[in-house]
Formats: C-alpha cells, structure tokens, sequence
C-alpha cells in the first residue's frame, strides 16, 4: 500500500471538515488529560469541530504521526492544515491566535 492509500481517510477527513482533532477518546469522553485539554479550549471558543478517536484503530494512531510528522497526540487540523498539539493549542488559545484562525471575522 502507498503512502497515499494509507492516509486517504485521513486527508478525506480533514477536507471534508473545517476542524478536526484527532485525540484519545471522544470529544464527550476524553482518554488523556492532553485531549480533554483541546477539547476544553475548542468547547470555551464555541469552536465546532470534529473529534476522531484514534484508540479505535492502530493503524490510524500510527498514521495520523506519519501523516504530520508529529509524534503526539492530539493533534489539530484546521482547514486542511496541521496546527499542533496539546502546548501549541493552549498557547494559541491564550494570545487569542486560534480564535483568530478559526472563526472568521465579521
């Protein structure tokens, strides 16, 4: 399988929804304190977004690495880009930068 095939669930996702994280868990259920951390953030901005729980494929825990050459999880997608992880988001959300990406001006 080429590399292609091998993250095409993943691409699809993350063209099909404006954000995407994928994390441990579900955005109601987060299984790491790192997840749970996103999604407090992403819920307190009144952000929509889709969580992807990679503890229910092996495969997709290890490709969704491979994918942004990130080593951790969560991680987060917005429009089609990779943003970061757990510290990268918390500091974005405290300087107002992920607002500011995320939801559009008036």
């Amino acid at each position: 399988m080429d590399k292609s095939d091998r993250f095409s669930n993943i691409t699809e996702e993350i063209n099909n929804n404006d954000v995407v994280l994928f994390m441990k868990g579900s955005p109601m259920f987060p299984q790491c304190g790192f997840s749970a951390a996103v999604v407090q953030i992403l819920s307190k901005l009144e952000i929509k977004f889709k969580g992807i729980d990679v503890l229910e494929d092996d495969n997709l825990r290890q490709n969704i690495k491979e994918f942004s050459d990130w080593p951790t999880i969560p991680q987060l997608y917005v429009k089609g880009e990779f943003i970061g992880g757990c510290d990268i988001i918390t500091e974005m959300a405290q300087t107002g930068e992920l607002e500011n990406l995320i939801i559009p001006k008036q």
